[in-house]
């Protein structure tokens, strides 16, 4: 699901990525002088952020995907970024005064040993934080989709009732069970273009994320069903619109 190459992803969700970094970034406190390690970079939209708040040269990153993590190399290219999941992370301990990971603590293959190891990293003292989408509410791109899948296909799958870690008390128990201390939780709410509809609708079928491996999963018929579905759900538009879109904060500090 996320083998694609980081400009197909930038299309898809990588186009609200560079304000949730922002709104990440604040919500954290980086700031200036700090080294940040971004976890699961994807294409590098937080990471890109970062080191525009603290010197690309202050900004790690990692991510198991060879593809998003070529693309971070590319859009960061004094940054250290190397390939690796989040839970084995190439560094020594108590390294970052800010360890982050951005829609990605839902994905880790065992989330308790990826924050764990995030939270090895962090300098005492330091922040860990993360942010996941209100899957379930005010993530309107894939609410919408998957409001829209069920209504053409009641056996289609849905992120928010599958989907672990996208509540402010889940991830705020994860982060307790890390032993990190002072834990937060906050809505970060952005909002992305779309030059029209199907400057929505073509990422979809590239079969990033559960959303798009579904779409790609469907025969021509069934794409053109959600695709009409998905149209109406989002009021039919027409020339340039604008979504909206929440996601739980989560940070602590080590």
């Amino acid at each position: 699901m996320f083998e694609a190459a980081g400009d197909v992803y930038d299309r898809f969700i990588g186009r609200y990525g560079p304000a949730l970094g922002d709104a990440l970034l604040a919500f954290a406190g980086v700031r200036s002088g700090m080294r940040v390690l971004d976890v699961g970079c994807g294409s590098g939209a937080l990471a890109g952020q970062a080191a525009l708040l603290v010197g690309a040269a202050n900004v790690a990153a990692v991510d198991p995907s060879e593809p998003f993590a070529e693309a971070c190399k590319g859009r960061v290219p004094e940054a250290d970024v190397r390939r690796a999941p989040a839970e084995s992370l190439p560094f020594d301990d108590d390294l970052f005064d800010a360890v982050l990971s951005q829609l990605v603590v839902n994905f880790m293959v065992d989330a308790e040993k990826g924050v764990t190891e995030k939270t090895r990293v962090a300098k005492p003292g330091g922040v860990v934080a993360a942010c996941v989408w209100d899957y379930r509410g005010e993530m309107r791109l894939l609410r919408a989709f998957w409001d829209s899948a069920a209504e053409v296909d009641p056996a289609a799958p849905d992120e928010g009732t599958s989907m672990r870690y996208a509540s402010p008390d889940e991830l705020e128990d994860l982060w307790m069970e890390a032993g990190l201390e002072a834990v937060e939780t906050s809505a970060l709410d952005v909002q992305a273009d779309y030059a029209d509809f199907d400057d929505l609708w073509t990422p979809f079928l590239a079969g990033i994320g559960p959303a798009g491996a579904y779409t790609a999963s469907l025969e021509p018929d069934g794409q053109a069903a959600l695709r009409a579905q998905l149209r109406k759900e989002l009021g039919d538009p027409v020339g340039p619109f604008t979504l909206t879109a929440r996601a739980w904060g989560v940070r602590g500090t080590k």
